[in-house]
C-alpha cells in the first residue's frame, strides 16, 4: 500500500457541498428576502380584492402591476421550495439512485407547478386587457 503525498484538505477540495454550498445559501436567502416583501403584499391585496367577489379578483390580477408581482411571488416561492426540498433530500436520503430520482422529481414538480400557476395568472391578465 502506497502512502499518499496529498494533504487531507486536497483530497476533499472540489467535492460535496464545498462546491456549491455558498451559492445555495445565497439563493435561499435572496428568495426568502423576496418573499418577506411579496407575501404580505399578496395576502393584503388578495384579501382586499376578494371582498369584491370574482370580478374584483380577476380585475386585480388583470392589472399589470399586480400580475407581474404575482408571477414574481410565485417564482420566488416555488424556487425557495425547490431549494429547501433539495436540502432535505440531500441530507436524509442515503441511497444515491433514490436521491437523484427525488432531486429530479423535485425539479420537475416545481417547474410544473410554476408553469401552471404562471400560465393561469397570464391567462387572466391577458383576458382582462
Amino acid at each position: 500500500m502506497s502512502q499518499s503525498l496529498r494533504t487531507p484538505a486536497s483530497l476533499v477540495r472540489g467535492l460535496g457541498a464545498s462546491r456549491e454550498g455558498t451559492d445555495h445559501y445565497i439563493k435561499q436567502r435572496v428568495t426568502a428576502i423576496a418573499l418577506i416583501v411579496l407575501v404580505p403584499w399578496f395576502i393584503g391585496s388578495a384579501l382586499i380584492a376578494a371582498k369584491g367577489g370574482y370580478a374584483s379578483v380577476t380585475g386585480w390580477i388583470g392589472h399589470p402591476f399586480n400580475a407581474i408581482l404575482l408571477v414574481l411571488a410565485l417564482g420566488a416561492a416555488f424556487y425557495h421550495m425547490r431549494l429547501g426540498m433539495q436540502v432535505v433530500v440531500e441530507d436524509y436520503i442515503a441511497k444515491v439512485s433514490t436521491k437523484q430520482m427525488l432531486l429530479i422529481l423535485n425539479t420537475f414538480v416545481v417547474m410544473g407547478l410554476f408553469a401552471a400557476t404562471a400560465l393561469s395568472v397570464l391567462k387572466v391578465w391577458f383576458a382582462a386587457g
